[in-house]
């Protein structure tokens, strides 16, 4: 029996080595020749990454269809691949655009986590949503390995949480999580072996080209403008004795047929569609009003991107517009000193030393951690931003934000946390080698108690 199943392993791993071979003929032009840092490549597409998506089919439900998105990601990690062994480095400019496709796939990886935070397979679509970005690896220099390390430990808080739920229930997912880990553990040594300063481009072929961007086709043809305004009212004399006017009226309607006796006949030499030379005729054109044209579509401006910032300017620290950037830090070296951190995009700050405050501002997928914090760190009109204490903080405020994890040190645990317009806060607990998860309430009953408005959290079951 056990004969059998390392043959059908075998035979699996042999018939994804031939799809692998046809795929890359394919993207190849025809080219027989492989670079060996693809062949490398190769190896862990019919080893960890293979054993993690079969295991992701087997478990099924989310986790199955995840991993579909995954085996995509690294089909087109493994095509930009090739194109590098065959072509010269493009401009920064133009590399951004060959690497849209890989992003765009990533980010819907990400998207179908935040679609179903109620799956009950959450932990394992998180824990590969908060790597996933390590494939971008791509464009990162002079150090790609340790960007991988680090997206590989921003999985880990949530694997661990797989394997503390099932390794005593359903062994296929602790053998996932094995999987999944070795895949990022066996790409930083790759990176390490082939790449360690930067993706590694070809010095002789022709210099890679993004494909030409295509305007979006038109969402079909325009309705018409609508037409002009109705006529105005007909104006009635105030004069007028409107009783009689109406008993005049009826008078004539209830004559019956005789009311067209004393219509007078018009004959066909009168009628202009009877006759063209009336038609002709000139004749007064029509002064009425214009109809409605729409007008033309103002061209949208430009919003000027601004160039990142990480500065000292007098007691302040400006961390600024930074976008994909794993590695800011700040030396504190005066207590008086401040750090505010604006319109940041999955980036991590690391905040070394005693520092007087922190805010951040507008930011989206920002990790912070910092040691000691005398005043107050602020959140305020972010999103998705992860907070870990090391020493110690007295006040976190969260104002205006959606999504927010802080992560206490065992000597903040008193630090105070005031929130308002928020949603989706949690505050983690040290708990022996592992983080508690708590919520923070975001829903309240207020009552009149004959004396005095009385507010209590209202309690929501799951």
């Amino acid at each position: 029996m056990a004969n059998m199943e390392a043959l059908v392993q075998r035979l699996e791993k042999a018939v994804l080595r031939l799809e692998t071979l046809e795929s890359s003929r394919n993207a190849e032009c025809g080219s027989d020749a492989v670079a060996p840092f693809v062949e490398a490549f190769d190896e862990m597409l019919i080893g960890t990454i293979a054993q993690y998506y079969k295991l992701s089919k087997e478990i099924g439900g989310d986790v199955g269809e995840h991993a579909d998105l995954v085996n995509e990601a690294v089909k087109m990690e493994r095509a930009f691949l090739v194109t590098a062994s065959q072509s010269q480095q493009p401009p920064v400019n133009e590399l951004a655009q060959l690497l849209q496709p890989l992003s765009q796939k990533i980010l819907q990886i990400q998207e179908f986590r935040e679609k179903r935070r109620t799956s009950k397979q959450f932990n394992h679509l998180s824990a590969i949503s908060e790597s996933i970005p390590g494939l971008g690896w791509l464009a990162s220099a002079p150090k790609p390995g340790p960007y991988v390390k680090e997206m590989t430990d921003a999985a880990m808080f949530y694997t661990n949480r797989v394997l503390k739920e099932y390794k005593d229930t359903d062994k296929r997912h602790v053998e996932w999580v094995k999987a999944y880990i070795n895949f990022w553990t066996e790409l930083q040594a790759y990176i390490k072996a082939h790449h360690t300063t930067g993706l590694s481009w070809s010095k002789t072929g022709p210099k890679a080209t993004a494909p030409p961007v295509t305007a979006p086709p038109s969402g079909g043809i325009a309705p018409p403008p609508p037409g002009g305004p109705p006529p105005p009212p007909p104006q009635v004399a105030s004069s007028v004795d409107t009783t009689s006017s109406r008993a005049a009226l009826f008078s004539e309607l209830n004559k019956g047929a005789e009311i067209t006796s004393k219509l007078k006949h018009v004959p066909d030499s009168s009628k202009t569609h009877k006759n063209p030379a009336l038609r002709n005729a000139n004749t007064p054109a029509h002064t009425g009003p214009k109809p409605f044209k729409a007008a033309a579509a103002s061209p949208t401006p430009t919003i000027k991107k601004e160039p990142p910032m990480l500065q000292l300017e007098g007691k302040k620290w400006r961390v600024e517009n930074h976008n994909n950037a794993s590695n800011l830090a700040i030396q504190v070296e005066e207590l008086k000193q401040v750090a505010y951190v604006y319109k940041c995009t999955q980036s991590t700050l690391a905040v070394k030393g005693k520092i007087n405050s922190i805010t951040v501002d507008n930011c989206k997928k920002l990790g912070l951690v910092f040691d000691d914090v005398v005043g107050i760190v602020e959140i305020i009109n972010s999103r998705d931003v992860k907070i870990q204490v090391l020493g110690k903080v007295p006040t976190i405020s969260i104002n205006k934000t959606d999504g927010c994890h802080v992560y206490l040190s065992k000597d903040s645990l008193n630090c105070e946390i005031v929130s308002a317009k928020s949603s989706e806060m949690n505050v983690l607990i040290p708990v022996n080698d592992d983080f508690v998860e708590y919520p923070v309430p975001e829903q309240f009953k207020t009552v009149w108690n004959g004396k005095k408005l009385e507010t209590t959290v209202t309690e929501i079951s799951g």
